[in-house]
């Protein structure tokens, strides 16, 4: 059975919400003006690898069509 957060009594909620709380509060920050900026440089690294940007070859497509259909 799946637990829904709505069927709890209001202290158990207020339990995992400080529970929450705590394990966020243990996290490393840092600036999204840096963070952006080495996002960036990743992706930019690694794009000629990336099947979205470059393509799939045709050779290795597994969703190319097998044959083709003529209507003459």
């Amino acid at each position: 059975p799946a637990l829904h957060i709505e069927d709890l009594p209001e202290k158990e909620k207020l339990k995992m919400e400080v529970e929450q709380l705590r394990k966020e509060v243990k996290l490393q920050r840092q600036q999204v003006s840096k963070c952006s900026e080495e996002i960036k440089n990743y992706i930019e690294e690694r794009s000629g690898e990336d099947p979205l940007v470059k393509g799939i070859p045709e050779d290795k497509n597994p969703f190319k069509e097998k044959g083709s259909c003529i209507i003459s």
